[in-house]
């Protein structure tokens, strides 16, 4: 049941990812919301989860939270660091962004959608009901976790093919994530704090650069709203969800 659930996120993330394509005419509208998409995510999922499935603190401050700041700085100096890199050697880069930055990016996305893929196998151990419950919220969200891959991998100067293929990996992800729990448990507290990690690391992109973008050249009231309908719409998911 879990996998056969995690071949409708499948889907749904292919959707996504098909939709990012098709509205390259109207990009600040695409970025505007995969920015708002980003923002939910991180806001309204990934850090909640991470709070209550990392609870132990370091110093006073809750190690997920450690993470999360740390998966912020984290990104900031990968993406420093591989802009340096093209700037000495010569490299090509598109507005100033390395294309490494981006396929990283999308290859953590990658990541966080086989732990989707866990999560569902992990829940239907649990229950049948706890296992609905998560498969909602996973497919839901999978249609902007493929928007935002595809968004992200061609933002940063990746050519067609290429986003395409993290989008396929992406989209793959769920369904070798469900089909891992018949074999290994991942422990709560591991996920959490990968949750944490990857939660900062989303935000610096989607604070830094991709909402930054999207009002570079079109810093219309549209983009805007985009933006907030992309945090609400995850907003709406989790209360299904819960």
């Amino acid at each position: 049941m879990a996998v056969f659930v995690a071949l409708g996120a499948f889907l749904m993330t292919l959707a996504g990812g098909w939709t990012a394509q098709r509205v390259t005419d109207r990009r600040h509208l695409v970025l505007g919301l995969a920015g708002g998409l980003m923002l939910g995510v991180v806001g309204l999922d990934l850090l909640p989860e991470a709070l209550r499935a990392a609870g132990d603190e370091v110093f006073g401050v809750p190690a997920a939270l450690l993470l999360f700041v740390a998966g912020f700085l984290l990104a900031h100096l990968v993406e420093r660091l591989l802009a340096a890199r093209q700037a000495a050697h010569g490299g090509e880069e598109h507005n100033g962004r390395a294309p490494e930055v981006g396929l990283t990016a999308a290859a953590a996305m990658v990541g966080h959608s086989a732990m989707d893929g866990v999560a569902i196998g992990a829940a239907f151990q649990v229950g049948g009901g706890m296992g609905a419950a998560v498969a909602l919220a996973v497919v839901a969200h999978d249609f902007a976790d493929g928007f935002n891959t595809y968004t992200i991998t061609s933002l940063y100067g990746n050519a067609r093919r290429r986003a395409l293929g993290m989008l396929f990996a992406d989209a793959a992800a769920p369904v070798v994530g469900a089909a891992s729990t018949t074999f290994v448990t991942i422990p709560e507290s591991l996920l959490g704090g990968y949750l944490g990690l990857f939660g900062g690391a989303l935000l610096y992109l989607a604070a830094a650069e991709i909402l930054p973008e999207a009002h570079h050249e079109h810093p219309a009231r549209s983009t805007l709203l985009c933006t907030i309908a992309g945090a609400g719409f995850i907003w709406l998911v989790v209360g299904l969800a819960g």
